[in-house]
């Protein structure tokens, strides 16, 4: 079995070095902060209500830092909670006024509203996946006995609430098929409780009812009976940015209390670390893996009714591993010594990191992102110049073949069973909808499985990639997708679309977002930025920490290509970008200004200075810094965009998309930055916030949301860049 481990992101607080002073306020402020209040108001063509300023000066390793509102922050408040009812009202209700947003409503509707399916997943012959409905707001889980079997509904959450706010999380099926462990979640947010429903009879447990699931992966028992699980304690005494500390990874055996679960491994106290693990499908080794942000984890193994304690398989340092256990071998990849990673076969009587035999080589010109046993083969999936290849190799690592793909573009790895031949996998491009295909691990043959029937013409339009320098000669990758008889004259509304961290790589997807916007002429690009996983380690190591600028610099030169190459203009270029892409945009808008005339900032963090206080904030100190340590805190706060905005510049427009129930990344980002720029831009350009009520972090997973989050999107870039829509 291969063990994921899957970050959320959050951090914590900064140290104050000075003497505190005394508060000169009836605020509440912290300690060691001199307040006083005063009234702004923002003077623009469309003016938001207005928002009180505190004049907050915080003394931090020799430097005064500015806080004016933080008063946000507290999001419980009641005079918060008036001020976001006040500026979501006001958004809404100017958005709504935009000229063309009804045909995008429309538009959106043919796009989103569709018939599709997702890659099945195969237990004891039958066949459990999702469906999405032309006519449902949310994706239905199905199986099936047989591939050719009747469809029938297992997980419908369209039914589980009225208003349609509890969300369908993790699901996975017992290797019997008879059962099937999931999350419901709240608000789409990460918050969830797990159950375990009857496959044959489609009723629900009463007593396998687990809280406390926010970051469960649930792994069964090879005989049906039970599971691991991550765990966390549901209490309030615990600070939110503290519980991923509190993470213990448990047993559940079926029909038995929640409360009395086996602790198989204990919490880590450190809330800067991700706890995970599982158990093989052979049910001889169960494993757990502690990772230290998005670049290190370590490994440790038990061997199943013979060991008492957990051994130390690999100690990551400054190295990251996946582990696959097959046939009394462990498969393991791995970035250590080789950034675009290689495989390693070790005998686990033996597993001293000296004994391990390398079976796959690094490839120089490809980074693996992805490895599976499939069909008693090893599967890998790369990325070569940001686009996508899958390759096959015996467990012993000689190079069987690559999997021939529909074109350049997106695919998954091949997923099966270790010892099935049977194969699914799936893939997209800008230009070509999703695909499944199913394949022969043994052939290699493939065939179409499903794919899905957009209303969309891919025909007049070409996606390009080209390569520029970044502001220190780096040279950077970017997709551009146009038309084929696009004029480079500079007047071209153009979209440029970021991220930049945490390993995440942006590939040639589909994106139904991005044709309203095509089909009105505009241009959409999308840059690999150092940070991203497109180049493997050494591109991410090259965008995080010390060197976060770098990403920012990465953005800034796409932006300054796309206006020297002509594809666009200052005047007609917009900037969009969310989570840490939020942070990108934030960044981008707040260095050069100049540059951009239109924003989209989606649930972002903007306050670097006190981020790992709020959220999951502390499990990612590894990737940007810990601004409590005097030279980290510099590096932080020199690009912390709510720190960087000066009064009286001229900002691009903006539109700041927040969710209510965010508990990711805390909205008091989007608030604060918000109240911020409202404040201080003199460009008389819109200052929006638009909040997302009962929607998480990943925003809504109902498409009537996605269907008017989306032309809002595209309706406030429209008026921005004064753009007709079709």
């Amino acid at each position: 079995m291969r063990l994921h481990v899957f970050g959320m992101m959050a951090l914590a607080g900064c140290a104050v070095n000075k003497p505190a002073v005394q508060e000169q306020t009836q605020f509440a402020t912290p300690q060691g902060v001199a307040a006083e209040t005063t009234l702004k108001t923002v003077t623009s063509n469309q003016t938001p209500p207005p928002t009180r300023s505190q004049v907050i000066s915080e003394p931090i390793f020799g430097k005064q830092v500015k806080d004016p509102y933080r008063w946000l922050e507290d999001e419980k408040a009641p005079e918060v909670q008036a001020w976001m009812k006040a500026q979501d009202a006001f958004a809404r209700e100017e958005l709504h006024k935009l000229p063309g947003r009804d045909k995008l409503m429309k538009r959106f509707a043919e796009l989103y509203y569709l018939d599709a399916y997702g890659i099945p997943v195969k237990r004891a012959g039958r066949y459990f996946y999702t469906r999405r409905h032309k006519d449902k707001e949310k994706a239905i889980v199905y199986w099936r006995q047989g591939e050719k079997g009747d469809e029938k509904v297992l997980l419908d959450p369209n039914a589980w609430s009225a208003d349609g706010t509890t969300s369908l999380g993790v699901w996975v099926p017992s290797w019997d098929g008879k059962k099937i462990v999931f999350a419901e979640k709240p608000n789409a947010a990460d918050e969830a409780t797990l159950y375990v429903l009857d496959v044959d009879s489609g009723t629900r447990s009463k007593v396998d009812v687990i809280e406390g699931a926010k970051y469960a992966g649930p792994s069964w028992t090879p005989d049906s009976k039970g599971f691991y699980y991550e765990w966390l304690p549901v209490d309030a005494s615990i600070a939110v940015s503290e519980r991923p500390g509190y993470c213990e990874l448990r047993f559940h055996a079926l029909g038995s209390d929640p409360k009395g679960d086996a602790v198989v491994h204990p919490k880590t106290g450190d809330p800067k670390t991700f706890l995970g693990g599982g158990i093989s499908r052979d049910g001889k080794y169960l494993f757990a893996t502690i990772a230290r942000g998005w670049n290190e984890n370590d490994w440790y193994f038990q061997r199943v009714g013979k060991d008492k304690t957990w051994q130390l398989l690999v100690k990551g340092v400054d190295a990251k591993y996946e582990v696959s256990a097959w046939k009394d071998v462990f498969y393991v990849l791995t970035d250590e010594g080789a950034p675009n990673k290689r495989i390693f076969k070790v005998d686990p009587k033996k597993p001293a990191r000296a004994g391990w035999k390398e079976i796959v080589a690094e490839d120089k010109d490809a980074a693996i992102e992805d490895f599976a046993i499939v069909g008693g083969h090893i599967a890998t999936a790369s990325l070569k110049k940001a686009v996508s290849e899958v390759e096959l190799f015996t467990l012993e690592g000689k190079r069987v073949r690559t999997v021939e793909l529909p074109g350049l573009g997106t695919a998954t790895n091949l997923v099966g069973l270790q010892d099935d031949d049977e194969a699914y996998y799936s893939f997209s491009s800008f230009t070509m909808p999703g695909q499944v295909f199913k394949s022969s691990v043994k052939s290699g043959k493939s065939a179409l499985w499903a794919k899905v029937d957009v209303p969309v013409d891919a025909t007049p339009y070409e996606v390009k990639q080209v390569f520029y320098p970044s502001r220190d000669g780096t040279q950077v990758s970017m997709f551009i997708v146009a038309r084929k008889d696009v004029k480079r004259d500079g007047q071209n509304p153009t979209l440029l679309y970021g991220y930049g961290g945490f390993d995440v790589s942006l590939t040639s997807n589909f994106v139904g977002f991005i044709y309203p916007w095509l089909e009105a002429g505009g241009i959409y690009a999308v840059p690999n930025l150092r940070g991203g996983g497109e180049y493997g380690k050494a591109w991410h190591d090259a965008g995080k920490g010390a060197k976060k600028q770098n990403v920012f610099d990465d953005f800034i030169a796409a932006a300054e290509y796309l206006v020297r190459e002509k594809y666009t203009s200052e005047k007609k270029l917009a900037i969009r970008g969310g989570s840490n892409g939020g942070l990108l945009v934030g960044a981008a808008m707040t260095q050069k200004p100049g540059l951009f005339q239109s924003v989209i900032c989606a649930v972002p963090l903007l306050d670097m200075v006190r981020y790992p206080q709020f959220g999951s904030g502390k499990t990612w100190v590894p990737e940007y810094g810990d601004p409590s340590i005097a030279e980290e805190f510099k590096v932080l706060e020199a690009y912390s965009p709510y720190h960087q905005v000066k009064y009286g510049e001229k900002y691009p427009a903006l539109l700041m998309m927040s969710a209510d129930h965010d508990d990711r990344v805390d909205p008091m980002h989007a608030r604060k930055f918000s109240a911020l720029i409202q404040q201080s831009s003199k460009s008389g350009q819109p200052v929006w916030l638009r909040i997302e009520m009962n929607s998480g972090h990943g925003g809504s997973d109902m498409v009537k949301k996605s269907i008017e989050s989306s032309a809002d999107q595209l309706a406030f870039l429209f008026h921005t860049l004064e753009v007709s829509a079709k």
